[in-house]
């Protein structure tokens, strides 16, 4: 059920600014606005406007005025809710704000709840669920490839591709049905040689989708890089060059690094998650022990790893040291970077590593973190190695875990319906297996939904959307 309370909340974000938005949507949204809102002499009442209007006048308590403001006005059902909307902008002052958000509380509205205008946006059919949590996903994005996958999404790029796949099984279980509507007659509506393309169209697709949810992890959350190599070598220098701030701690001390930093920068609309791990070396220390495991546990994680070397090292040790991480790792990408090419008497060092350490899929820069020199360099190959990561044109790409795990329980369910055709089993159970397929379908765009599913996703909205 909806709530028919009309609920306001300030919609742009919280602080000073230039000006601000409160947002008002619920049957009592024009009477509540009208309470509080004065235009010049002889104009009309805003329930008298026509909607998609905007409006000039002042937010008055009383004979106080309060703000000069502008008044858009939306009408249900042509509105983000679905139901009659006002959006009052005023001046950005806090004091400004809380004022007139207090007028709308004492003239009949309540405060809405995190997300809650997106909620009803859902409830009144104006999007479905999938499109809901887009538009979390839209507002929180940080760079090209999060902000345009969420975009397509909120538009229902993944919503269109769901609903052909339950129009699809939709058609297949009424025919099954039908069959079992007159199974004394043993008379068989659906052939059984097209179902099983359709089903194995289907799960191609349900395994594509599913499939694609490592790659929207990564553009929603930003690439993996792993910053490992043994202490003392410049990882946390180098990540404090490329965040351009001081991150981590440096020291002389071995074993500073104790605990996995991790951070996220933009490189040219490219999200880039880094992790600067542990120092890998063998100690005592108990403490160091368990953040050099987790430094292992980041290489598995990465899509892209560096491993930072000491060029003054010897090139025995260097090579040891890239052996064992390319023991730990499978098939990312490894970048060595040669540290301290700043420093002198390296040449030959710098010269062996390029003639005999690099094998496929692997690079090799030298830099100068503390100075930072050439980290240019790195940063190119940082991008090249990202443009794996970019979306294809029309390609679908879920990012939402809980899509993610409703794709993966349905395609489940299609490979025992495929299974069933192929070994003749009854309709009976052919339909059991069709309506989970549906259900976990369903689940995605919130035609099958409960209170707890919904309570869960809209209370990580922020408040105002």
């Amino acid at each position: 059920m909806i709530d028919q309370a009309t609920i306001c909340a300030i919609a742009t974000s919280p602080g000073v600014g230039a000006i601000a938005t409160i947002r008002l949507s619920g049957e009592e949204a024009l009477a509540i606005a009208d309470q509080v809102f004065h235009s010049p002499a002889k104009a009309k009442h805003l329930s008298e406007q026509a909607a998609n209007t905007l409006h000039v006048g002042t937010i008055r308590d009383a004979d106080e005025i309060i703000d000069e403001v502008v008044v858009a006005l939306f009408r249900a059902p042509h509105s983000f809710t679905g139901e009659d909307v006002v959006e009052i902008t005023c001046h950005g002052a806090v004091y400004i704000q809380q004022r007139i958000l207090e007028l709308l509380l004492k003239s009949g509205a309540r405060m809405a709840l995190p997300g809650e205008f997106t909620q009803r946006a859902f409830l009144n059919g104006k999007m479905d669920l999938s499109q809901a949590e887009a538009v979390a996903d839209l507002i929180a994005s940080t760079n090209r490839a999060n902000h345009k996958m969420a975009l397509k999404q909120m538009r229902g790029g993944f919503s269109n591709e769901i609903k052909k796949l339950r129009d699809q099984l939709l058609h297949f279980i009424a025919m099954v049905e039908l069959e079992l509507d007159f199974s004394e007659e043993d008379v068989e509506f659906a052939d059984r040689k097209q179902l099983v393309d359709l089903t194995e169209k289907i799960e191609r697709l349900l395994h594509q989708l599913a499939s694609s949810f490592k790659l929207g992890n990564v553009l929603k959350n930003g690439i993996p890089v792993a910053i490992v190599g043994e202490t003392n070598v410049g990882k946390s220098t180098l990540l404090n060059a490329i965040l351009n701030e001081e991150k981590a701690i440096v020291s002389d001390i071995h074993g500073t690094t104790r605990d996995v930093i991790e951070d996220v920068v933009n490189i040219e609309g490219t999200a880039f998650r880094f992790f600067d791990t542990a120092g890998i070396r063998e100690t005592v220390d108990q403490i160091e022990n368990l953040g050099i495991e987790r430094s292992y546990s980041k290489l598995e994680q990465a899509d892209i790893v560096l491993l930072v070397t000491d060029l003054s090292n010897p090139i025995d040790l260097i090579s040891q040291r890239v052996n064992l991480i390319r023991e730990r790792i499978q098939d990312q990408k490894l970048i060595i970077v040669g540290n301290k090419a700043d420093l002198g008497g390296n040449e030959k060092i710098k010269e062996m590593l390029g003639a005999i350490l690099l094998n496929d899929n692997e690079d090799l820069v030298f830099i100068s973190a503390k100075k930072q020199q050439n980290l240019d360099a790195l940063i190119e190959l940082l991008k090249e190695n990202a443009q794996v990561a970019q979306p294809e044109g029309t390609d679908v790409i879920v990012s939402n875990i809980r899509h993610y795990e409703a794709l993966t329980n349905a395609h489940q369910a299609v490979l025992r319906v495929i299974d069933g055709l192929h070994n003749g089993i009854s309709g009976d159970f052919l339909a059991q297996d069709i309506r989970e397929c549906l259900h976990f379908l369903g689940e995605i765009t919130g035609e099958i939904s409960n209170d707890e599913v919904l309570g869960h996703i809209f209370k990580n909205f922020c408040i105002g959307k």
